[in-house]
């Protein structure tokens, strides 16, 4: 067999590349795991190397080349012949930086629409309390919510004794406990095809927006950012996140456009539910610390500029983090 070696490697090397890219994805990323597309697009490129290595066979020069396809083919031989249960390699920072952010952003529709449902929330919410103050008595769960705003920021400024002295550790274990709780069952409402989860998010959107509106009605708006920005800028974007799990599991039990049975969506989605609540949990550890150690504390022991400055950077590098970390990572996939 005659074979134009230079045309031929011109022509099958981009196929080759490829293979040997999702080669090495899959060698570098022991948590990755191959979507049905690219096990197809694997399978063929599988075969089309086999099928060169076949043809060089025959050929007796070029010996390097024939080299370099023995060795992709063997590889791609042994990840499809493969018994074994790979070992998963959890690699923290990695998660951190790249599958975290990666798998919020495949997700981000049901990102938005958990934050369209709070909004809603927030606004049904302020126009409540700015038609009738003393909704707050149904719409505020915890007493000192219902206080008069400006008799309690009165009472907060004018407070010579440290109030959180010997109590920070446990306010803040109670923070964290409290808002993992919000946010699990507010995951876990999923199950109702995201009923229950869009209700939650709903009423805690409504909660907030009456809270913001009594304090801003009585003109003590820089008291309540001062006091709700340092935590709130990452225990809301939490629970919103929350939301958004709650209802990718929603979605993979509706299974729009999705003929993959049942079974498989939600194999395939739990995965991303166990890393999108694994990033809600470190962030309502952090908002659970602040909430006790900063935003307890008020004028003239802490000005309110800055901790309002101290949220609003916070929100800004959260919002980075989220938009743009592990771009990279996804950049290099899509090649």
């Amino acid at each position: 067999m005659i074979i134009n070696i230079q045309r031929f490697t011109e022509q099958e090397k981009p196929h080759w590349d490829r293979l040997e890219a999702l080669l090495q994805r899959r060698e570098r990323d022991g948590l990755a795991r191959m979507e049905l597309p690219d096990i197809v697009e694997f399978h063929a490129l599988y075969e089309r190397a086999a099928a060169d290595l076949a043809r060089l066979s025959t050929y007796s020069g070029e010996r390097d080349i024939r080299q370099y396809l023995e060795a992709l083919v063997a590889r791609a031989y042994g990840e499809v012949h493969e018994t074994r249960r790979h070992a998963v390699r959890f690699r923290p920072l990695h998660w951190l930086t790249t599958v975290l952010p990666c798998t919020f952003r495949r997700h981000i529709r049901a990102f938005w629409l958990a934050v369209a449902v709070t909004l809603v929330g927030c606004v049904l919410g302020s126009f409540s309390i700015g038609l009738d103050a003393t909704a707050k008595d149904i719409l505020m769960p915890f007493p000192h919510l219902r206080q008069d705003p400006s008799q309690r920021v009165a009472d907060e400024e004018t407070e010579s004794d440290n109030r959180m002295e010997g109590r920070k550790a446990r306010g803040a274990a109670w923070y964290v406990t409290h808002n993992t709780k919000v946010a699990i069952t507010t995951m876990a409402l999923g199950v109702t095809w995201g009923v229950g989860t869009i209700v939650l998010l709903f009423t805690n959107g409504v909660m907030l927006g009456a809270v913001c509106a009594d304090y801003a009605i009585a003109g003590e708006t820089p008291f309540m950012v001062g006091w709700l920005l340092p935590h709130g800028s990452v225990e809301i974007p939490a629970i919103v996140l929350a939301g958004q799990a709650g209802l990718i599991l929603a979605l993979a039990l509706i299974g729009w456009g999705d003929a993959v049975p049942l079974r498989q969506r939600l194999r395939r989605s739990t995965r991303d539910l166990m890393t999108i609540m694994g990033g809600v949990a470190i962030l309502l550890a952090w908002a659970g610390f602040i909430e006790s150690f900063l935003s307890q504390y008020h004028e003239p022991t802490i000005p309110y500029w800055v901790k309002i400055a101290f949220g609003s950077i916070q929100l800004l590098l959260l919002c980075a983090y989220l938009a743009l970390a592990g771009r990279k990572h996804e950049k290099a996939e899509a090649e």
